[in-house]
C-alpha cells in the first residue's frame, strides 16, 4: 500500500469523490448517459452570447448576478433577495453545506438519489443520514419515517431529490410539503429536472423559512456547458449563504446566456414538449422489446433491461455506439438510466435493442 502523504488531511484521503457519467472519447458515439439537453440553446441565446464575447472579457462580472437575480425574481414570484446565483447547481448545494451544518453534524438524504449529496458531507466532515425510498422509489410518509426511527426529522441540512434521480419518480407538492413541515433544519429540495415534472415545490420556498429550492440552468435550458443554478428561499437564509459565496462566482457569458434564455421560454416550452413526447414514445417501444420502464417525470428514464443483467446491457450498446448509464447501488443495479435524446437518437437505440435482442 502507498504511504499516505501528510500535507494532505486524512479525510480527503478517505474521500471517494462523486463520479460523472462518461465522456466520448470517439466519435459517433449517441450520448444518452448525463441527461442533456438533445436541442440546443434558443438561437437569441447564442446571439447574446456571441456579442458578449468583446472587451468585456478583461472585466469581472457582475458579482451577485444582479440582472440575473431580477429576472429570476419576477419569474418565481419573489423579491431578489430570495435568489442566490451558483456556478452551477452544485455550488450552492455546497455552500448548504458550509452555512448550516457544524462539523460532525448531520446531512440527510433519502437513497437512491443525487450521489454527489453523500461526497459534500464527506467533504465537510458531516455525518450522513441516508434512507432508503420505498420499493417503488416513492416518498416514505411522514408516519413511516417516524416508526422507521432511522430518519432524523433534526438533521441540520435535509436533501431531496424531487422529481427523485436517477428513478425519474415524480412527487407531489402535498407531500413534499408535509415532509418540510416535520424537518426542523434546513430543507433542499433540488429540483434540477423540475421543467418536466407535474408538480413542484417553489411555493415552500417562499412559504417556509426552512425550505430552499435548487434550480438549474443545465437540464432543461441546454447551458451545462455555462454552469449557472440558483437557490430560491427566505431572504435572511440567502443572506447566510451570500456572505460564504467566493466573489464572481458566475461567469458573465453565463449570466448573460441565462438572462436571455429567461427572455425566450416559449422556445424551451416548445422544447419541454417535444422531449415528453419522445420519453413517453421511447417508453412504449422499450416497453414492447420487454424493458420494465418506470414512469418518469425528468428528460431520462429508468428501465430494467431483459435477457442480461443491466452491466452487461450497458457494455452491448455501448459496442452499438450508445452511451447510457448504470449505477452499481443495490437499488438501482438491475436498470439502465437513459437519457431522452432526439426523436432520431431514441430510433437508434430502439434499433440498437432490438438487434441486441435478436
Amino acid at each position: 500500500m502507498a504511504k499516505k502523504n501528510p500535507l494532505i488531511r486524512p479525510l480527503v484521503h478517505a474521500l471517494h469523490a462523486y463520479v460523472p457519467g462518461e465522456q466520448p472519447k470517439i466519435k459517433g458515439l449517441i450520448k444518452l448517459n448525463t441527461n442533456e439537453n438533445p436541442y440546443p440553446p434558443s438561437p437569441k441565446v447564442l446571439r447574446a452570447v456571441k456579442a458578449a464575447v468583446d472587451g468585456r472579457l478583461r472585466l469581472y462580472p457582475n458579482p451577485t448576478a444582479e440582472k440575473l437575480r431580477a429576472k429570476l425574481a419576477k419569474l418565481h414570484g419573489s423579491k431578489p433577495e430570495n435568489i442566490i446565483v451558483g456556478n452551477g447547481s452544485d455550488e450552492v448545494l455546497a455552500l448548504a453545506t458550509r452555512a448550516f451544518v457544524e462539523p460532525n453534524a448531520v446531512i440527510q438524504y433519502f437513497t437512491p438519489s443525487y450521489s454527489l449529496y453523500p461526497v459534500l458531507a464527506d467533504i465537510h466532515g458531516a455525518k450522513k443520514n441516508a434512507v432508503k425510498l420505498n420499493a417503488d422509489f416513492s416518498l416514505p410518509s411522514v408516519a413511516e419515517l417516524k416508526r422507521g426511527k432511522k430518519w432524523n426529522f433534526h438533521a441540520a441540512l435535509t436533501f431531496v431529490t424531487t422529481p427523485n434521480a436517477p428513478s425519474g419518480r415524480g412527487y407531489k407538492t402535498g407531500e413534499l410539503e408535509k415532509l418540510c413541515r416535520a424537518q426542523k433544519g434546513v430543507v433542499v429540495l433540488d429540483e434540477a429536472y423540475v421543467d418536466f415534472a407535474n408538480e413542484n415545490g417553489l411555493k415552500l420556498a417562499l412559504k417556509f423559512p426552512h425550505v430552499l429550492v435548487a434550480r438549474t440552468f443545465s437540464k432543461a435550458y441546454s447551458l451545462c456547458f455555462q454552469r449557472v443554478g440558483y437557490f430560491i428561499g427566505h431572504a435572511e437564509i440567502i443572506a447566510a449563504l451570500d456572505k460564504i459565496r467566493d466573489s464572481y462566482n458566475v461567469n458573465g457569458l453565463g449570466q448573460i446566456a441565462a438572462e436571455a434564455t429567461l427572455d425566450d421560454l416559449k422556445f424551451y416550452r416548445a422544447n419541454f414538449k417535444k422531449i415528453i413526447t419522445t420519453r413517453d414514445s421511447l417508453s412504449r417501444e422499450l416497453t414492447k422489446l420487454g424493458f420494465r420502464v418506470l414512469p418518469s417525470q425528468t428528460n431520462f428514464i429508468l428501465a430494467k433491461p431483459p435477457l442480461f443483467p443491466a452491466k452487461e446491457w450497458l457494455q452491448k450498446l455501448r459496442d452499438q455506439k450508445i452511451l447510457v448509464r448504470w449505477f452499481s447501488a443495490p437499488e438501482v443495479s438491475d436498470y439502465l438510466r437513459i437519457t431522452i435524446g432526439t426523436p432520431a437518437e431514441a430510433a437508434a437505440l430502439v434499433r440498437a435493442v432490438r438487434e441486441i435482442v435478436r
